[in-house]
C-alpha cells in the first residue's frame, strides 16, 4: 500500500475543451513522449489531441488528464515508470471488471512510457453529494457501496493480490512515530514512549489479523466512489456505482473496507450513522456467505480496530506529504484522524496507554470527553 489518491479523476470539473490549461512536464523528453503516444492513438482512438486538459493529480507521482474522443471523454493515467508501477493497476482493473464492478477500462498502455488510456467514469464522485449534517440523504448513496463492496469481496481467492499481513501492518504503523510524532510534532520517543507504541502496535496488528482475509480496495471511500450518470455511451442506463484508485488492491482482513468507508479522511458521521450503515454491510455479507461472523458487536469492534490502524498510518502518510512532499492540504483534515484514533483508543482497555500517549502529544487534559463523529 502507498500514497494513495485523495483527488481521483472524478474530482475535478470539465475544464472548456475549447481552452484548456497548459500542461507541464518535468522534463522535456517526457512531453515529447506524451505528444508522440498521443499522436499514435489519435486515429484508432478517435482523439481531439487539442482537448487535453489536466483532471487531477494526487498523493503519489500520478496525473490524471482529460481528453474528448468520438467515443465521448477519457481518461490519461500519466504515471512515470522509475516512480510508479501501473502493472497492478491493470491488474486489478481486470479482477474488479471480472467480479462486475464498475472500473475504468484500459483502452491503450504505453507500458514502457507509463501512460495510459482509460474510459471515463464521469466527473461527480460520492464526496461531492454528501452532508455530515444529512445522513438520510446519504444512506441509499452508500447501501449502494456496500453492494459493490460485497460483490468485490465475493470474487476474492487466495494467491492472486498481495497479502496484507502482520510485516506489512506493522510497516505502515510505524509511519506514525516516524513522521507524525517524530518529524511532524518534533517528538523525541524515548525508550518508555517507543513500548507504549511497540505494545500497541503488537495488540492492533493481532486484532486485525484475527479475521479472515478477502480482497481489500486499500482506500473505499467516497472520493473513490463515482456516481453513475443518468445515461451512458449509447443511452442505456448503467446504475452501478463506479470504483477508482485500487491498484494498492491486496488480500486482507475482511474488516478494513467498511472501516475505510465510515471512518472516512476527509469527513466524518455520528456513529448512529456508522452503525446503520456497517449493519447494512454485515447483514448482506453474511447472507452472501463472507466470512463476517455471527455476532455483530464482535464485528464492529474488529472493524474499529482496523479503523485505528489505517488512521495512525494516515496521520504517518499526510505528515510525510507535508513535511517530505510539499503538499500541505493533506494535514488540515489531522483533528479528524486524531478524534478517531481517540475515539477507539478510549473504548479498549488495552489502548489506554495510547491514549495517554496521544493525548500528551496533542496536549489534551480531559481523555474522556470526546464524542464519536466530532472533531
Amino acid at each position: 500500500m502507498s500514497d494513495r489518491t485523495v483527488s481521483p479523476p472524478g474530482e475535478t470539473a470539465h475544464l472548456p475543451a475549447e481552452a484548456p490549461a497548459p500542461l507541464t512536464w518535468p522534463d522535456s523528453a517526457r512531453a515529447t513522449a506524451f505528444a508522440a503516444w498521443l499522436e499514435r492513438l489519435r486515429a484508432p482512438q478517435g482523439l481531439d489531441i487539442r482537448s487535453v486538459r489536466l483532471a487531477s493529480a494526487d498523493a503519489s507521482f500520478r496525473r490524471y488528464f482529460r481528453i474528448d474522443s468520438t467515443a465521448g471523454s477519457r481518461i490519461i493515467m500519466d504515471a512515470p515508470p522509475d516512480k510508479e508501477d501501473c502493472a497492478p493497476f491493470a491488474h486489478v482493473a481486470q479482477l474488479m471488471t471480472a467480479a462486475g464492478l464498475k472500473v475504468p477500462e484500459v483502452l491503450a498502455w504505453d507500458q514502457s512510457q507509463g501512460f495510459l488510456l482509460l474510459s471515463d467514469l464521469g466527473d461527480r464522485s460520492l464526496m461531492q453529494v454528501l452532508q455530515p449534517d444529512q445522513p438520510q440523504h446519504a444512506l441509499p448513496y452508500f447501501v449502494q457501496a456496500v453492494d459493490a463492496l460485497v460483490t468485490w469481496q465475493l470474487a476474492s481467492k487466495p494467491g492472486v493480490l498481495p497479502v496484507c499481513g502482520e510485516a506489512l501492518l506493522l510497516r505502515e504503523l510505524e509511519l506514525f512515530p516516524q513522521w507524525y510524532l517524530g518529524q511532524y510534532r518534533g517528538v523525541t520517543v524515548d525508550d518508555t514512549m517507543r513500548r507504549t507504541l511497540d505494545e500497541s502496535f503488537r495488540v492492533i496488528v493481532r486484532e486485525n489479523l484475527a479475521w479472515p482475509s478477502v480482497y481489500v480496495h486499500c482506500d473505499f471511500m467516497p472520493r473513490n466512489l463515482m456516481l453513475p450518470p443518468p445515461t451512458v455511451a449509447g443511452g442505456a442506463p448503467d446504475p452501478r456505482m463506479g470504483v477508482l484508485d485500487f491498484q494498492d488492491a491486496v488480500y486482507g482482513p475482511v474488516t478494513y473496507d467498511i472501516a475505510s468507508l465510515m471512518r472516512d479522511a476527509f469527513l466524518s458521521w455520528e456513529e448512529d450513522f456508522v452503525l446503520e450503515v456497517t449493519i447494512r454491510y454485515w447483514e448482506k455479507a453474511r447472507a452472501a456467505g463472507l466470512p463476517v461472523g455471527h455476532d455483530f458487536g464482535a464485528f464492529y469492534r474488529a472493524v474499529e480496530w482496523m479503523g485505528l490502524q489505517r488512521h495512525l498510518r494516515v496521520a504517518g502518510i499526510f505528515a510525510r506529504l507535508t513535511l517530505r512532499d510539499g503538499k500541505p492540504q493533506y494535514l488540515a483534515d489531522t483533528p479528524r484522524f486524531i478524534g478517531y484514533i481517540r475515539s477507539v483508543a478510549a473504548r479498549y482497555r488495552e489502548l489506554k496507554p495510547l491514549l495517554r500517549l496521544v493525548d500528551k502529544v496533542e496536549g489534551i487534559q480531559d481523555a474522556g470527553a470526546y464524542v464519536f463523529g466530532r472533531v
